[in-house]
């Protein structure tokens, strides 16, 4: 049977995979193991549940609570934020559990649930595990004023975010334009309000989120429209957040995307330059590109790899204490001001490095150069043998031999298909795709179910 958790929570098609009856029973269970293992130390315990706009959000996050509440946790419903809102104010609230209702990128029609310990962060894989076991266990259910409240908030939490991200930033954003894509998502109201309040003037589209339109055409996942916005506005660079804003993409007064691995670059050499970099190190995943590792060489910054999904990320900078990592698709996580990606986190101090250099996006970004990367999916094939396959692992290492320290080649089953992704970097376009699809002719000779 596979696993209800995946690298982000529960996640599935609304009211089919995930519904109101799981999201209760997921609550419930959450809370008699965080119990358990002592998180609540004695106390009444409290949480606090937020959403993305998804219509589907409405009857989870009702649901949530009322199992909540019934486990005797007392609940504080912020409404419409973003991911990080959420695990920043599980952690300013000191309260013992945070959840949040949302599919991050997906389309309108999933949704998800994911928690947050006290502080803040992700639950760890042998939690996940124990509440899933619990799953509709029999229980002895609280009584009386034993039983929890539920109250909503009144747009305190959102300005006590907003208060947060603005005090990162240590100089006004006056004098710069920035276009901001919200994909009509959570952070269509408290995201241009931030960089306002931080001083920038703010263009702002796809922010009118009616519950159907997220992510629909807009956003971190298609950044088109705020591509050709950046240009016909005149900003100085544009941001698009994804439905839950926990990444952050941007674009150039040209048009020109920049993508995870440039904004990481970026931000990295910022906190190397003022000594605030912990261990002069950047963690990423494998799939960043190499041209942000040779980069990073050059600026005397180690790169730390993990595997691919920001829990990773997060455990590997938890574990070395480190301060900054993240992922391609702009998923980053600025450690000293956050516990979980954010992307107006990120689009506040990637702007502040702009104001703070005098320099344009577009000649920060050319730092990072990006070498042509190429991705092939070779599907129908048993992903189990990709890693011991003696005949496919020493075409691997022929072709990594080929590229030499400036090419790369990761073979890499995927976790939910019977797919294995051959992913190779080189130098050169037509070299890195002539590599790529001998590997995987290599695949489906070797592999072939």
């Amino acid at each position: 049977m596979a696993r209800l958790f995946g690298t982000d929570g529960v996640r599935g098609v609304a009211n089919r995979d995930l519904t109101a009856e799981l999201a209760l029973d997921l609550s419930v269970a959450a809370a008699h193991v965080l119990a358990t293992i002592g998180a609540f130390d004695g106390r009444r315990p409290r949480a606090v549940i937020g959403r993305d706009p998804r219509i589907s959000g409405e009857f989870l996050t009702a649901a949530t609570a009322a199992g909540l509440a019934s486990a005797g946790v007392d609940v504080l419903n912020v409404g419409v934020l973003p991911t990080p809102a959420v695990a920043f104010l599980t952690g300013s609230l000191g309260v013992d559990l945070g959840v949040m209702i949302s599919a991050s990128h997906n389309p309108m029609p999933d949704n998800g649930i994911k928690f947050f310990t006290r502080g803040g962060h992700k639950l760890d894989d042998d939690v996940e595990d124990a509440i899933e076991a619990r799953l509709r266990e029999p229980w002895e259910r609280p009584t009386g004023a034993d039983v929890g409240r539920i109250q909503l908030d009144t747009g305190t939490a959102g300005e006590t975010y907003i208060d947060h991200l603005v005090s990162t930033v240590g100089a006004p954003l006056a004098g710069l334009r920035i276009a901001v894509d919200c994909a009509n998502g959570a952070a269509s109201e408290v995201g241009p309000a931030a960089l306002r309040r931080a001083g920038a003037d703010v263009v702002v589209i796809n922010a009118s989120p009616d519950g159907r339109n997220i992510n629909d055409a807009c956003g971190s996942t298609h950044p088109e429209q705020l591509q050709a916005v950046v240009v016909a506005s005149g900003a100085d660079l544009g941001v698009a957040f994804d439905g839950d804003a926990d990444r952050c993409l941007a674009v150039d007064h040209t048009g020109a995307l920049v993508d995870g691995d440039q904004i990481m670059g970026i931000i990295a050499v910022a906190l190397h330059e003022r000594g605030e970099l912990a261990h002069d190190t950047l963690v990423a995943t494998v799939m960043s590109n190499l041209g942000l590792k040779l980069a990073m060489a050059d600026a005397g910054i180690t790169v730390l790899e993990t595997g691919v999904g920001d829990r990773y990320v997060l455990e590997e900078m938890r574990t070395g204490g480190y301060s900054l990592g993240g992922e391609q698709s702009g998923h980053i996580i600025l450690g000293d001001h956050a516990t979980t990606g954010d992307g107006v986190l990120s689009a506040l101090q990637l702007a502040h490095r702009v104001v703070s250099t005098g320099r344009s996006l577009a000649d920060l970004a050319r730092f990072v150069t990006r070498l042509p990367q190429v991705l092939v999916n070779v599907r129908g094939v048993d992903k189990a043998r990709a890693g011991s396959d003696v005949a496919l692992l020493a075409a691997v290492e022929e072709a990594q031999a080929e590229l030499g320290s400036r090419g790369r080649v990761l073979l890499r089953p995927s976790g939910t298909e019977p797919v294995v992704r051959v992913m190779v970097e080189a130098a050169e376009l037509d070299h890195a795709e002539l590599i790529a699809a001998s590997l995987a002719d290599v695949v489906r000779e070797r592999l072939v179910l």
